[in-house]
């Protein structure tokens, strides 16, 4: 059996860990700053119950913002992939934009409003490669959504990485 000994030191590793400060800390704990730095200094024994909302909000803090909460997994397409293909994909997976692979190696996306624009004399014969936009950014699956939600503002769609694969995507609607 472990026994773990909360002290002040111990609350402000974990929050100094996450990059949080006092005044949001209290903000979520529904405590004063100058209580969260008294408990951090030592110079107040803390209540049980205000253990546990700090501990609470630090360690949901770091997970939760985390763009892994967020992600789907992605749907993506081969690069010599036929655009009717591509169309039929996304509409059974009811999604409008898809990242465009060669073998693992991202190099495009394509999005319906591309389709629609690019496609004037006929899809049937035509490979995704030959209209796909550019590719989506990537961000690491710890990142903050905070990035995620600037970068959706340039950008359909944001893939998501661990150790350099690809395992999710994040586009607008998932932040809803």
């Amino acid at each position: 059996m472990v026994i773990l000994i909360v002290t002040g030191q111990y609350i402000k590793q974990l929050r100094d860990g996450i990059g949080m400060s006092q005044q949001e800390v209290a903000k979520l704990a529904g405590i004063s700053q100058a209580h969260i730095a008294k408990i951090e200094t030592g110079n107040v024994d803390p209540r049980l119950s205000t253990v546990n909302s700090i501990i609470s909000v630090l360690e949901n803090r770091g997970k939760i913002k985390e763009c892994r909460n967020y992600m789907k997994k992605p749907v993506a397409l081969e690069y010599d992939t036929e655009v009717r293909q591509a169309i039929d994909i996304m509409k059974k997976n009811k999604i409008s934009q898809l990242p465009v692979f060669n073998k693992e190696k991202m190099v495009g996306s394509i999005k319906e409003s591309t389709i629609i624009e690019k496609t004037h004399r006929g899809f049937y014969n035509i490979k995704v490669m030959e209209i796909m936009d550019k590719p989506f950014p990537v961000l690491d699956f710890k990142e903050d959504i905070e990035t995620v939600k600037t970068l959706l503002d340039y950008s359909q769609a944001v893939l998501i990485s661990k150790n350099g694969n690809i395992v999710g995507i994040i586009t607008k609607t998932d932040l809803l």
